[in-house]
């Protein structure tokens, strides 16, 4: 399976957290050609083989599975029919390999001839696929614009938004292609709210529901200008207590619409998404003039 899109770092990032218990496949089943089946064995015998220190059982357990392929119930890795099928194999998901649940694919790499049907029901599909590429979104950080930014005032309303150069619709697209089976679904997510939550109790969101939604020109919030310190802003904040000596977390949050299309036709919509993170303000006492 390759990614392309925007794609995030295996196991870091900034991965999209549904909004429900859903979560993207632990494991699944997919194609090896001969030739990649091959050389991922061989490779991976020589070198358990050739490391230092490493363990007899290991080396032993290693050679016994290359017989299976090479010299055992197999010749060869079965290159002799390289054009009539693919090598079936167990892929964990790379965030989950301490899940138990990606042990679930406990089968052993198996042959499967072009066109039949691997009899496993984790075996890939384009909504497999789709949601393997669910997983692996690069999604933009949430640092909000605020003004004032940094520093604010007890009563003093603070704008919020998002830039919209940065937060629009992003996606991944998963594809698999080997001999006999030709798969690709693509997975995109779309800004839909901001939910502000501004640490403390001693404050007013705007709206009173902390979430501001997408506005017609898919922007979140209006930044602020001059002119406007008279108006509530249509996405913000305001303190009503001090920060003391210290400074109140806010969390911003987006949600992400997410669906996705795939081969044949196929797609649909897939769990709401979040991500977000959290910026120091600090909230100061207006002083009071003295004449």
């Amino acid at each position: 399976m390759t990614y392309s899109g925007s794609v995030r770092p295996t196991g870091s990032g900034t991965a999209v957290r549904p909004v429900t218990d859903w979560t993207p496949p632990a494991c699944w089943y997919e194609p090896r050609s001969v030739a990649e089946f091959g050389k991922y064995v061989e490779t991976t015998y020589e070198e358990t083989l050739n490391t230092p220190g490493q363990a007899n059982y290991a080396k032993a357990a290693v050679g016994q599975f290359r017989d299976i392929y090479k010299d055992g119930k197999y010749k060869d890795y079965n290159k002799e029919n390289a054009d009539e099928g693919n090598w079936w194999v167990a892929v964990q998901n790379p965030d989950r390999t301490d899940d138990p649940a990606s042990m679930q694919c406990g089968e052993l790499p198996f042959w499967v001839a072009n066109n039949d049907d691997p009899g496993v029901p984790q075996a890939v599909t384009p909504e497999i696929l789709a949601q393997a590429a669910y997983n692996a979104i690069q999604l933009p950080g949430t640092k909000v614009s605020l003004a004032p930014d940094t520093a604010t005032k007890v009563n003093l309303p603070t704008w919020a938004w998002l830039d919209k150069a940065t937060f629009k619709d992003v996606s991944v697209t998963a594809s698999l292609a080997v001999a006999g089976l030709n798969i690709q679904a693509t997975t995109t997510a779309r800004p839909v709210s901001l939910k502000l939550e501004p640490g403390t109790g001693d404050a007013r969101t705007h709206p009173a529901s902390g979430i501001c939604t997408l506005s017609g020109d898919k922007s979140v919030g209006e930044p602020y200008a001059k002119g406007k310190a008279d108006r509530t802003p249509p996405c913000g904040l305001t303190y009503l207590r001090s920060s003391g000596t210290g400074s109140y977390r806010l969390t911003a949050t987006i949600t992400w619409q997410i669906d996705w299309t795939g081969t044949g036709g196929t797609g649909g919509d897939l769990p709401d998404g979040t991500f977000g993170t959290t910026q120091e303000i600090t909230v100061q006492e207006i002083q009071a003039v003295n004449r």
